[in-house]
């Protein structure tokens, strides 16, 4: 099956992409500011509106499976940015990140996002098209990422811990305090980088490691580059709102990454039972989104216990 991409569609799509990125930064937050939830939840509504907008524009002109092939990669893409939340969180309690500078930080993480995306997408396509075995590769890949996501929920992360992060942070000099909005200042003649530029460091890593997760899962649904490039980059570009909307709650969803483990786990054996078994379009949807709010629903029916609280103090 080809590519409905044509280079127009292309081109139009990055356009689009970058209008709406420059609209973003340049007029609704050009100065810095603490998004609040009204707002977040405003630009929530909007990225989605728009991914179901161009998802209805797919389906009525190239038809129902390509429209159920993006729906489907969204929705795979918009659960597993979901464990971006998780990390962010991390990584801006790690750093103390001010929250006026959070948005600026996740807006040019994104943004290179964006290309380590597209750079993923063309590789894998490229892969699958000349090695037909690449497929499996992912799959199994896909399967054990999966299961020691599974096993290791629980276990902490501390982004300083990087190799990369490490040896960015030994080859570049730093100052220790934060500089307003700036990436780096000039202090004695020389400019350092501020503590705002290891963060967005430590974020573009971040996503490096979930762009080798996520974009071979999107090959379980559909070979079409353009259909996998657009599902990713819509669940991208609204991760920074759902971050604002979410991570002030992000720690009662406990049980989240069980289902997105499970998620990657069922699309890796699906990439590995393909020329046995072609799982149905609508069936990976259906099972994806009761993998995903299964998991939710699980985490508020049955709450994290709270932490134990330690000895009273002696008078």
């Amino acid at each position: 099956m080809e590519s409905i991409g044509s280079p127009w569609m292309w081109g139009a799509f990055i356009a689009f992409v970058l209008g709406m990125l420059a609209l973003d930064l340049g007029v609704f937050h050009r100065k810095a500011h603490r998004v609040g939830v009204r707002e977040a939840a405003l630009w929530s509504v909007v990225w989605v509106a728009l991914a179901l907008t161009f998802n209805l524009i797919l389906w009525r002109a190239f038809g129902p499976q390509r429209g159920m092939e993006f729906l489907t990669g969204y929705l795979i893409e918009k659960a597993l940015s979901v464990d971006n939340i998780f990390v962010f969180v991390l990584i801006f309690g790690a750093f103390s990140v001010p929250d006026i500078y959070q948005h600026r930080v996740l807006f040019w993480g994104i943004l290179g996002a964006l290309a380590l995306r597209a750079l993923f997408v063309g590789l894998g396509a490229a892969l699958i098209a000349s090695f037909h075995w690449v497929l499996y590769l992912f799959g199994a890949f896909l399967v054990i990422t999966g299961i020691k996501m599974l096993v290791a929920r629980n276990q902490g992360f501390d982004p300083r811990n990087n190799p990369l992060f490490r040896l960015f942070r030994k080859a570049v000099p730093a100052v220790e305090t934060y500089h307003g909005p700036a990436f780096t200042v000039v202090a004695g003649g020389r400019r350092y980088a501020t503590p705002l530029l290891l963060v967005l460091v430590a974020v573009e890593l971040t996503d490096l490691v979930f762009a080798v997760d996520s974009v071979p899962a999107i090959f379980a649904v559909t070979r079409d580059p353009f259909i996998v490039f657009t599902s990713n980059i819509f669940a991208i570009l609204g991760l920074r709102s759902l971050y604002f909307l979410l991570a002030g709650v992000a720690d009662r969803f406990h049980l989240l990454k069980v289902g997105l483990s499970l998620v990657l786990v069922f699309v890796g054996l699906k990439m590995l039972v393909v020329e046995a078994y072609k799982v149905p379009v609508a069936w990976s949807l259906g099972i994806i989104g009761l993998l995903v709010g299964g998991s939710v629903a699980a985490s508020l029916i049955w709450p994290k216990a709270p932490h134990p609280a330690g000895p009273p103090a002696t008078p």
